[in-house]
């Protein structure tokens, strides 16, 4: 009697964008993974992904592995059809935002080559400074305000691994800093959208001057501003008959942190819906252009130093590489940032992210991106009407939800797999029951031993 297939049609409509990227085995192999990834509660290892699909008595499971540690396919590739599949539902028009920001996944395990020591994120603070162990991630998303959820969400489509100094070393290859993958990483984004305007938002550790010259005629850059940054009036007109270098700067500029102390700089008051993925806050800020100066580089810049009204919050500064910019629209472009964290948060939870157990190095390399990519596809899905109707804030007398999570996303496609596996099953009237019984026995299974 012929297995039923584990992978209903839905899922593989659902993935056939991604199809003419993979041979054929490698595609069947890869739609059950897919789904194992999505009907997993816990661990993201293939094993509990063959297991919630009904195969754990498969003899054949080393073709799985092979999909993620030595099949040949391009992460590069899906990175881009993914991208073109955000852009065309979410931001069909207008400037396309992304952010950049990196993450830490814990690991730890000798013959994970590519593994450092670095300041762990979440467990340190401005006075308590954390190491972990672990692999860093760089990740590209897409800031898309999403109608059904309230807010704007951060879709990942690309992500890099940005090995350890250590691992450059071994391997005799020039280690690349933090900025350097980032400006491969922007580049790349623009040649896949080059009709497009591109803003792209990121956190202090990419203000720096080299990458802002290497991107700022591609793209828009937004970063943060150190409040004492050296800032001068552009270099004047060169007279004729004048001996000596040309003038790279002119006369130097207040910094930001004497204006912000001046009581007679102009400030405009404003309210910004929105702020750092919270309510509305109202502000003040102040604006202007300048050149942004470092012994031996330089990069003109148009800056905007913001101070809130309550008091509340620290005063910060923000640049930004388009001169012509609005400053308002600047600010609110860059608390968008805010949901990349968010993101990173929900997939640990909610996707197992640091819970898959390779140590193959393209295993490693490809898994954390797919399982980032995965929520960006939950949320592409959840946008079909037909899925939407299933996504629903879960909510209790004691805790009031209003909107809908990434979690009830997730909920709602997973309903949406589990009721076509159930209809995959009941085709043949012969097998109805069996097919059924063994549906309910993998749900059952994936409901009460989540661990």
């Amino acid at each position: 009697m012929p297995v039923q297939p584990p992978v209903p049609d839905l899922l593989s409509t659902w993935l056939v964008p991604f199809r003419s990227g993979l041979t054929g085995p490698t595609f069947r192999h890869a739609l059950v993974l897919v789904m194992g990834a999505l009907l997993t509660p816990g661990r993201r290892t293939v094993t509990a992904m063959l297991t919630v699909v009904g195969l754990a008595r498969t003899r054949s499971f080393t073709n799985y592995h092979r999909v993620l540690n030595r099949n040949q396919w391009s992460s590069r590739e899906v990175a881009r059809r993914l991208l073109g599949l955000l852009v065309a539902s979410f931001v069909p028009a207008g400037p396309v935002i992304i952010a950049l920001d990196d993450t830490l996944e814990r690991r730890w395990g000798g013959r994970i080559k590519a593994r450092g020591i670095y300041r762990d994120p979440v467990r340190s603070s401005h006075g308590h400074f954390v190491k972990a162990s672990g692999l860093r991630w760089l990740s590209v998303m897409v800031l898309v305000p999403i109608s059904w959820a309230g807010r704007v969400w951060a879709l990942p489509f690309l992500t890099v691994l940005a090995p350890s100094e250590r691992f450059s070393r071994e391997h005799r290859q020039r280690h690349k800093a933090l900025t350097d993958w980032a400006r491969q990483a922007l580049l790349q984004v623009a040649r896949w959208l080059p009709d497009r305007r591109i803003v792209a938002v990121a956190d202090q550790s990419f203000a720096a001057i080299d990458l802002l010259n290497a991107v700022r005629h591609r793209l828009c850059m937004i970063t943060r501003l150190r409040l004492d940054a050296r800032l001068f009036t552009p270099a004047p007109r060169r007279r004729p008959g004048t001996r000596g270098r040309p003038r790279i700067v002119g006369q130097r500029l207040p910094s930001l942190a004497e204006r912000l102390a001046n009581p007679k700089t102009a400030w405009r008051r404003v309210w910004v819906d929105g702020w750092y993925g919270g309510g509305g806050r109202l502000i003040e800020f102040v604006s202007g252009t300048a050149i942004w100066h470092h012994p031996g580089k330089h990069v003109p810049i148009r800056y905007v130093l913001v101070r809130d009204v309550a008091g509340l919050l620290k005063p910060q500064a923000f640049l930004c590489t388009d001169l012509q910019a609005d400053p308002l629209q600047i600010v609110r472009w860059f608390v968008r940032r805010w949901s990349t964290e968010v993101t990173f948060a929900e997939a640990r939870r909610h996707l197992g992210m640091e819970t898959q157990r390779q140590w193959s190095d393209k295993a490693i390399a490809r898994t954390t991106p797919a399982l980032l990519g995965l929520f960006s596809l939950v949320s592409l899905w959840t946008d079909d009407p037909a899925i939407r109707r299933l996504a629903r804030p879960r909510y209790a007398a004691w805790y009031d939800k209003r909107t809908i999570t990434f979690s009830d996303a997730l909920a709602a496609v997973r309903r949406s797999l589990w009721a076509a596996a159930v209809s995959n099953a009941s085709r043949r009237p012969a097998n109805m029951t069996k097919s059924q019984i063994d549906v309910l026995k993998r749900m059952t299974a994936a409901l009460c031993y989540p661990a």
